[in-house]
């Protein structure tokens, strides 16, 4: 089992290892998407962008980056992830709407 510390909500969730952030995010009823994103997002296949999270701690108990992460962080810092692409295998802290 996995904790997951959303920092901007002061919530936390207790995941199984290997869980989907994203998908535990919205199961947790944790504010994801910002306005564009609710509109537009696309279900969770990695197209859109907009599930960016940051990861404040534990970094180390995430999956690697995902080839579309890789594309759509050129320039943004290591520490940020799309939730739909990144499994939770340990505990972490996430700051959502970075």
């Amino acid at each position: 089992m996995s904790n997951i510390k959303f920092v901007k909500e002061n919530q936390e969730a207790v995941v199984a290892d290997g869980a989907n952030l994203r998908e535990k995010m919205l199961q947790n009823g944790i504010d994801l998407y910002t306005f564009k994103g609710k509109l537009m997002n696309c279900g969770g296949y990695g197209q859109c962008g907009t599930c960016i999270v940051e990861i404040v701690e534990g970094m180390e108990n995430l999956s690697p980056r995902t080839e579309i992460e890789e594309r759509k962080f050129k320039r943004k810092p290591p520490s940020y992830r799309l939730a739909c692409q990144t499994l939770v295998n340990g505990p972490v802290s996430v700051k959502t709407k970075p």
